[in-house]
């Protein structure tokens, strides 16, 4: 059964196409921020609290130090890579959870949302796609923590660009190079993703019936993407920080990681050196890029899909 507020069924390659499409306009006003969490969440790596050397003292002192040190397209680093990732992720989650939507699998008898499988399909299908996408996250955070000498946080893989960046994983590992540690960034995108999306899909249904949404379905869309964006940091932030880490740890001559053995080993390192505040790193910033980001791609999909349905539907 569908909802009342579901749009006709559409091809999947169209809704997996018109998902990846916002995501990559939201993620383009939004990559400035996740540059300056990516150096909050490598300061003081491994470091009890207090002990180590701030560069970045807040979220707009590092946006200021950075632009300061490297130039105001610092803040842009990694965005060739963000953006793929951006289109591999969400043209499989959006996409899914579009179309999922839209054919009534994640609804109720009533059209309304079912919490279970929406969240379920959300979290499967974000995974799916960070899996698939993993070499750009990877080239993204890495590209993203590399700085100037003198505000450096966290390993410097010292890559020239992000082309030079993927020739020198391709050639220690070719393939597997590519998509080391793959895994890293399924708890986060499966927390990140069922919270979001569900919280999302939730609030639609409760805001709906006010008067005030009449006829204003963008404006229904912006408050709903706003609060699930909202919740999203929270909930996802631990496990954000670890990937963080987990991806821009370097290895040794043997290729054995520096650092950590895998996520669990990561996430038990940073507990009992940085205590609970070290998972918790850079949660301001986060809110910052996924709030925005959740609203500006949720929109950006109505609209498209306004487009699409102008232009193709009968």
């Amino acid at each position: 059964m569908t909802a009342d507020n579901v749009s006709p069924q559409k091809p999947l390659a169209v809704e997996f196409t018109i998902a990846a499409l916002a995501a990559v306009g939201a993620g383009f006003f939004t990559n400035p921020i996740d540059v300056v969490k990516i150096r909050l969440q490598l300061q003081g790596e491994l470091e009890a609290r207090g002990t180590y050397q701030k560069f970045y003292k807040n979220t707009f002192h590092a946006g200021y130090v950075i632009s300061k040190n490297e130039g105001i397209l610092a803040l842009q680093s990694g965005l060739g890579s963000a953006l793929a990732f951006q289109v591999v992720l969400n043209g499989i989650r959006l996409g899914s959870y579009k179309a999922a939507r839209t054919y009534g699998f994640t609804l109720n008898d009533k059209g309304e949302t079912d919490i279970l499988r929406t969240a379920v399909l959300s979290g499967l299908s974000g995974c799916v796609g960070a899996v698939l996408g993993s070499p750009f996250y990877l080239v993204k955070t890495r590209m993203q923590a590399q700085s100037a000498e003198v505000i450096a946080v966290g390993f410097q893989h010292g890559h020239t660009s992000e082309t030079a960046a993927f020739r020198s994983l391709w050639r220690e590992g070719g393939l597997a190079g590519l998509y080391q540690r793959c895994f890293a960034n399924c708890p986060r995108i499966f927390v990140g993703s069922a919270t979001q999306l569900t919280m999302f899909s939730l609030i639609t249904d409760w805001l709906k019936p006010f008067q005030i949404f009449d006829n204003r379905p963008l404006t229904l869309t912006f408050c709903s993407a706003l609060l699930g964006g909202s919740s999203v940091a929270l909930t996802m932030q631990p496990f954000d920080v670890i990937a963080t880490r987990l991806y821009n740890q370097g290895t040794d001559s043997s290729g054995k990681p520096l650092l950590y053995r895998g996520f669990f080993d990561a996430l038990m390192k940073v507990s009992k050196t940085e205590g609970l505040f070290g998972l918790y790193k850079g949660t301001f910033p986060t809110w910052m890029r996924i709030a925005p980001h959740t609203v500006l791609c949720l929109c950006f999909y109505e609209q498209l899909e306004i487009m699409y349905n102008r232009l193709f539907a009968s």
